[in-house]
């Protein structure tokens, strides 16, 4: 298909928006499903995992293609729970364009903020579909200039909702200003287009006047249009508010309700007529993998292969399922093709598109489509695959490091092993899941991003993969850190095999700003030492980053400084530079003074207002520093910052101090020292 025709989209929002329920509709309208799945029914095309299905949320990006009014579009439906934002990262580096979901009664929810922020990072254009209009309590006005303030988006509505609550029955299109009804019958397939009635011309009017004074604000032609009295065609109020949603400057904002039939094919036709193609995608920016030098990739079919593996699913018959965005190029079934983010060649076997939980087979994937690759062994998310004469290597996802652990024990042998290939399995498709042996338990620790990533993950374990284990209770990941600067000089020399071996080193080591991680410096003189020795001292102070200081948790906030180094020609080997700087780090840090790291949580806690002491009691009582609160009419919002530590088991808690009507949301701001 022509790239002009490919569309590559997102569906983003906070948990509970409704997103999974429009994609359901968006598949019934395109033809990719002859029946409505519910989310409530456990139905949903998208969440094909048991345990999305149990428990009506969304956990990993199902990725699909549908076909709207001879165009494709490739949606990506991403989590809206905080604990799989690595989820939604790896699918917004790939996309082009996204479609935020919002509730009509919740409005823009914490983890909306923190989604649109992502989104942000990656300046990708957006269009809004606020739904759920038949909820009692829902109010699209009110929803917008929540989008203003908090997001500082420019929301532009093209309709607007005719009632609300149990009155909500149509859309007023104010480009065209019709009413468009959906029909009942046909679960709302067939789109009935009458007159605005006299009762809503009124407020149609208002909005429409403000539809054109925001478009006028992006077009001379539609300002002189207007000031001369002329009729102002629909394809120009499209076309510039295309431009400025491509440049980010709008937000053209749609409204229904996807459980009622209502607004969602007006939506599709947002997506095609508003949102990028990857002919309108910038050129992106790569680094080439033998010089470092940086390169600008366009999107193209006639130049050389660039892609990027921004999810692995690993299938039990197909094994693991690359899902890749092509960029430039052609990636062709059967060939072997250069992975250069690993510096290897890996083979092709077959390539396929997805369609929710079923696939067909393609024999190529061309610049600006999205696809699986089937065949890989050593792939990763973020690898760069490209041409062997132009490795050029994509800019790499960075992922949070996890912040909670749980020791999880086999009963029996044969459990053992089944446990060890799961966990293999979820480390290659979850770049936020780690596990390792504790060296002084001898246990399995698996580490995540909140207890209900872990608690998800275990589940899968015990239940999907019936492996009987014994599960710990969850544990905080610490880090280390230090309090002062310190310099040593440090010398190694030990005979091995009847060769010397010798090295020396100064290294300073001093805290790093809180949050910026640590970091590496070569300031000594580096002219006549060979890369190896170079190399070999990097690797040593990288790995002391991981081993810890006193306490045995990976060191966090460090600046690592090679001062001087001395080599001696005959008997300085890489051996002996990679122990001394092992010794020279380890004993400067600990000179330095070594301190605990405790991570603190960003919690969102949404009540209602007659709980709310309760809510900033229980905060404080665990520390928490309550940072700001906020009255919306589906609660009020409390912010605070509170210790990991102390959040454990907080759910029930809430419950219970709310009588079942609060909730909350946690993500990992920063590491503090634990007093």
């Amino acid at each position: 298909m022509d790239e002009s025709r490919i569309r590559n989209i997102g569906i983003m929002a906070h948990i509970d928006a409704g997103k999974t329920t429009t994609t359901e509709r968006i598949l019934f309208y395109t033809g990719e499903n002859h029946r409505i799945g519910e989310v409530d029914n456990g139905e949903a095309t998208m969440d094909w995992m048991q345990q999305e299905q149990d428990r009506g949320i969304t956990i990993t990006s199902a990725a699909t293609t549908c076909y709207w009014k001879d165009h494709q579009i490739n949606i990506i439906d991403t989590p809206g729970h905080v604990d799989f934002t690595a989820e939604v990262e790896r699918s917004l580096r790939v996309l082009d364009g996204a479609v935020a979901v919002f509730c009509a009664v919740g409005g823009v929810e914490p983890q909306s903020e923190t989604v649109w922020r992502q989104a942000d990072t990656y300046s990708v254009p957006r269009i809004a579909f606020i739904n759920k209009m038949d909820r009692l309590g829902a109010n699209f006005f009110t929803v917008l200039e929540d989008m203003r303030k908090k997001l500082g988006a420019n929301p532009i509505p093209l309709f607007i909702p005719v009632g609300s609550e149990n009155t909500f029955n149509a859309i007023i299109d104010l480009v065209n200003m019709k009413l468009l009804s959906f029909s009942e019958a046909d679960q709302g397939t067939t789109i009935i287009e009458g007159e605005i009635p006299d009762s809503q011309m009124e407020i149609a009017e208002e909005w429409r006047e403000k539809l054109i004074d925001s478009a006028a604000s992006f077009s001379d032609e539609i300002t002189e249009l207007y000031f001369d009295g002329k009729e102002i065609p629909a394809e120009l109020i499209y076309s510039t508010l295309r431009k400025a949603t491509l440049e980010r400057k709008a937000v053209p904002t749609f409204v229904g309700s996807s459980l009622k039939n209502i607004g969602v094919q007006t939506l599709l036709d947002g997506i095609i007529n508003l949102l990028p193609s990857p002919v309108d995608a910038p050129e992106i920016e790569a680094h080439d993998a033998r010089n470092g030098k940086s390169v600008m990739i366009h999107h193209s079919t006639s130049g050389n292969l660039e892609a990027l593996i921004f999810k692995i699913q690993v299938d039990p018959q197909a094994g693991p399922m690359c899902f890749v965005r092509v960029y430039s190029g052609v990636l062709k079934k059967g060939i072997s093709i250069y992975n250069a983010t690993k510096g290897k060649k890996e083979r092709v076997n077959r390539l396929l598109r997805m369609h929710a939980d079923r696939s067909e087979d393609l024999s190529e994937i061309k610049a600006g489509d999205i696809g699986v690759i089937i065949g890989f062994k050593n792939a990763q998310t973020g690898d760069t695959l490209a041409a062997e004469s132009s490795p050029y290597l994509l800019e790499n996802m960075v992922f949070p490091k996890p912040v909670i652990s749980i020791a999880i024990e086999p009963k029996t042998t044969d459990a053992q092993e089944k446990l060890r290939k799961a966990l293999e399995v979820f480390a290659m498709e979850d770049p936020t899941f780690t596990y390792k042996d504790d060296s002084e338990t001898g246990q399995l620790v698996i580490s995540g991003m909140g207890e209900l990533h872990l608690d998800v993950l275990v589940t899968r374990i015990t239940k999907e993969m019936k492996i009987d284990a014994r599960v710990g209770n969850p544990q905080v990941s610490y880090r280390e850190s230090i309090k002062g600067e310190k310099t040593v000089t440090e010398e190694f020399s030990r005979q091995i095999a009847g060769k010397e071996n010798y090295a020396s080193l100064t290294v300073s080591v001093k805290p790093n700003e809180r949050g910026k991680g640590n970091e590496y410096i070569v300031s000594a003189k580096t002219r006549d030492i060979p890369q190896e020795i170079l190399d070999a001292i990097r690797m040593g102070i990288e790995g002391s980053f991981s081993s810890g200081i006193k306490f045995g948790y990976e060191t966090t906030d460090v600046i690592a400084d090679v001062k001087d180094i001395k080599y001696d020609e005959l008997t300085s080997t890489p051996f002996a530079f990679t122990s001394c700087a092992v010794m020279a780090f380890d004993k400067a840090c600990q000179e330095a003074g070594a301190i605990l790291m405790e991570p603190i949580m960003k919690v969102q806690v949404v009540s209602p207002s007659e709980y709310i002491g309760d809510v900033i009691s229980s905060l404080t009582q665990r520390n928490g520093i309550v940072e700001s609160m906020e009255s919306k009419s589906g609660g009020d919002i409390v912010s605070a910052q509170v210790p990991l530590e102390k959040m454990f088991g907080y759910s029930t808690i809430l419950r219970s101090s709310t009588q079942g009507r609060g909730s909350f949301s946690m993500e990992f701001s920063h590491y503090q020292e634990k007093l």
